[in-house]
């Protein structure tokens, strides 16, 4: 057995057996131990130490096994990339480990096998994701450290494949020397007079060098970028409407390049008022960074509005790529942007976009977390993530300034560095200082998680930069496709309307699935806050189980303003519980206007609005073209074949519409214009009683005169059930539901509108 460090750690994981193999034997430790035997390393793996990713273990793991004379492997692994939660749980072991198999060849006869180095050694270390705060860490729960083989000396790890690395300087080297026509031997015996080491003791051999050459040889950096100017030409030509620029050096290479497709211009001109900007990439083969623009549309599907390659990571590189982007968008700026902790990047948007609000996407600074505070806090690191979370999340200013004080000395983080430097840039990042501002969601984990998968199949399609192009344009209209695949999906479901309030009725017939979902769980958490008129118009509103505090919400009828102090419908489009409680308080049956923001409706584009009268008037045959519409994607949807025959049928129908005359319209009279996109659900209301909702202007209520029995279906007669209302329509204005400015003029009473 080695002499080397004997240690065996382990971290019991749900009850399951923990050990390496089925047979092996391991002792179980608390999961906060530390421990205190140190090796030549800086560092030893201990229990509970936490990693931003599979990788940086691996690397600490790597460099932890370098020093004391062996090399690992990635091992075991728990769960599957795609499927369920993923990746869970990760072995990386001694690359010794195990045993050889024999293989067999296609006959059944026994193959001759190479010898193997695989004796059963047991050292290892495992890892188990775990997700605080829905960001994902990686946690060692088990480490061993005994070894049943001689351990290397350092001049022989060389020896061992796994380091076997040709430093970027080195490769340099190497490139320059095949241009210069020497041999492979040549290379290595002149790099090793310049290193000064002995023969044969390079960190690398004659295969990587060849390995290297060849790699070379398949990409071209030269030719490879003029390729893919080209191919932007040729793009353009096909399609006018792409757009793309680039800039070259003074050598006539190329230094970046930029370009957008037609759909994420018109995608742009709708939802770039939030945007997430992406720089954390890079295309390792050309050394070039990926940035790419996205956002959400109105369904909540990830939106792709640009991509831009940059050779340098500078202010002026950062500058070029924004100025290129608005001109692409013409001249339009982002309310909000969303980008990693990048100082050049924020010092470009300072100047390029000096009206737009530039924020940090949080993801990306608490995954930092583990490498900055794991070590140094210890076992306390858990109960300080969570008051970062805490302080992070709170409400108002003051409350953050307060909070964070007392946490910098709770924890004795005066002098660190990275707490310091989150304090100065925290109008970039904490919660109080952006909620003033819209971003559409952008900023959830969730929404970031989404907008990361997407980016990920942009990143695998990095095989050859002249065809990088045309395979992002393809993973874009997938995107797309599969996106409008699932809004149908959506339409042709049943929405539960689970409140039974005439403003939860008004909103499913005008926000989408997505938004209306949001709006939903307000509305559901809104019963548990307590309203209490303050002053004229001023309402302070909170939990039942708080004994102070609350929001402030300001409510003026009259000039249907509200505004509650949380700022949630600023930050999200979203009207909050607080201001939906005090509507719902008040006997208001409706939701103002201009508190369904286009940007979350069903028909985001400004397309005129179908009216009342119209509706009634025509109401059963627009039922049954809403079914028949219904029935048409169901069907279609079901194969390729069947969607190419729908399409191309239903424009022809639609041509032959438009070509029929249009009445002419008074003043007074109202056309039923239905965007050709929207398919209206139907819903089903806590009570089991399913209703075929249809649009009216959304200033309205969503009946239109008395409750009256439905059309007998299958059989069955289903009546709506009748809620009766008693007292006036507002409770405190002085006036009667024929006036009434929340009923909307309709000559609707409570008793209409079926509210409790």
């Amino acid at each position: 057995m080695s002499e080397g460090t004997s240690m065996v750690m382990e971290s019991s994981e749900n009850g399951t057996d923990l050990s390496q193999d089925d047979t092996g034997t391991m002792v179980e430790m608390a999961e906060d131990s530390i421990l205190s035997q140190q090796t030549s390393v800086n560092l030893v793996p201990f229990i509970g130490q936490r990693f931003v990713s599979q990788d940086a273990a691996y690397e600490f793991y790597c460099s932890f096994a370098k020093q004391c004379g062996f090399s690992i492997r990635r091992h075991r692994t728990r769960g599957k990339d795609g499927v369920g939660r993923g990746v869970t749980r990760r072995d990386f072991t001694c690359h010794r480990g195990g045993y050889p198999q024999t293989k067999l060849s296609e006959d059944g006869k026994m193959q001759r096998n190479r010898i193997s180095l695989r004796c059963g050694c047991q050292a290892y270390m495992r890892i188990v994701k775990r997700a605080d705060f829905d960001v994902p860490e990686w946690r060692v729960t088990g480490f061993s450290n005994i070894h049943n083989h001689e351990l290397l000396k350092e001049n022989e790890l060389h020896l061992l494949p796994a380091y076997c690395t040709i430093t970027p300087d080195d490769k340099a080297r190497i490139c320059m020397f095949a241009k210069a026509g020497m041999s492979v031997r040549q290379m290595l015996r002149l790099m090793e007079l310049e290193k000064g080491v002995k023969l044969g003791c390079l960190p690398f051999t004659e295969i990587d060098v060849r390995n290297l050459l060849q790699s070379f040889r398949n990409v071209n950096r030269d030719y490879d970028p003029i390729d893919l100017i080209a191919m932007c030409k040729k793009l353009k030509d096909e399609n006018p409407n792409f757009q793309y620029d680039f800039k070259l050096d003074g050598h006539n290479r190329l230094e970046h390049i930029a370009w957008t497709y037609a759909s994420s211009v018109r995608l742009y001109e709708t939802f770039g008022d939030a945007v997430v900007f992406d720089t954390t990439h890079r295309m390792d083969c050309y050394d070039m960074l990926l940035g790419i623009w996205v956002g959400v549309d109105n369904h909540g599907m990830t939106s792709f509005f640009g991509c831009l390659l940059l050779r340098d990571e500078n202010m002026q590189s950062f500058s070029w790529g924004l100025k290129t982007f608005l001109g692409f968008m013409k001249g339009k700026a982002p309310q909000t942007l969303l980008t990693d902790q990048n100082m050049w990047l924020k010092g470009a948007i300072a100047l390029e976009m000096p009206e737009t609000k530039h924020a940090f996407c949080i993801w990306h600074i608490i995954s930092k977390f583990s490498d900055w505070f794991s070590v140094l806090l210890g076992s306390r690191y858990d109960d300080w993530k969570s008051d970062f979370y805490r302080i992070y999340s709170l409400e108002l200013l003051e409350d953050f300034e307060e909070e964070w004080r007392e946490m910098v000395d709770k924890y004795i983080l005066h002098d660190n560095k990275h707490i310091i430097s989150l304090y100065a840039l925290r109008t970039f990042w904490a919660l109080p200082f952006l909620r003033p501002y819209f971003f559409a969601g952008l900023a959830n984990s969730c929404q970031s998680e989404i907008i990361n998968a997407f980016i990920q199949k942009i990143l695998s399609a990095q095989s050859q930069l002249d065809q990088f192009v045309e395979q992002v344009a393809e993973i874009v209209e997938f995107n797309d496709r599969a996106g409008s695949k699932q809004k149908m999906q959506r339409k042709l479901q049943k929405i539960c309307l689970k409140t039974g309030s005439p403003i939860e009725s008004h909103a499913a017939t005008v926000l989408t699935p997505y938004a209306f979902g949001k709006l939903q769980e307000e509305l559901l958490l809104a019963p548990q806050y307590a309203s209490f008129l303050v002053d004229e118009g001023c309402f302070q509103v909170k939990h039942h189980t708080q004994m102070e505090g609350g929001c402030k919400v300001i409510w003026i009828p009259c000039e249907e303003h509200i505004s509650c102090s949380c700022h949630h419908f600023e930050f999200s489009g979203i009207l909050c519980r607080h201001v939906l409680r005090v509507l719902s308080s008040n006997n208001c049956f409706h939701i103002p206007d201009q508190y369904l923001p286009s940007r979350w409706r069903i028909n985001s584009s400004s397309s005129p609005k179908p009216l009342r009268n119209a509706m009634r008037e025509h109401s059963e045959k627009i039922q049954l073209l809403e079914s028949m519409a219904s029935t048409l994607v169901a069907e279609s949807i079901e194969t390729e074949e069947r969607l190419d025959v729908a399409c191309e049928q239903t424009a022809m129908v639609l041509s032959r519409i438009k070509d029929l005359p249009r009445p002419t319209h008074s003043a007074n009279d109202i056309v039923y214009n239905c965007p050709s996109d929207l398919i209206l659900p139907e819903v089903e209301d806590a009570d089991g009683i399913v209703q075929s909702l249809t649009i009216g202007t959304s200033h309205e209520p969503l009946s239109s005169g008395k409750l009256k029995e439905r059309r007998p279906r299958d059989g069955i007669d289903i009546t709506r059930k009748r809620r009766h209302f008693s007292g006036s329509c507002c409770g405190q204005f002085g006036h009667d539901s024929s006036d009434c400015p929340m009923m909307g003029g309709d000559n609707l009473n409570g008793d209409a509108l079926g509210y409790l």
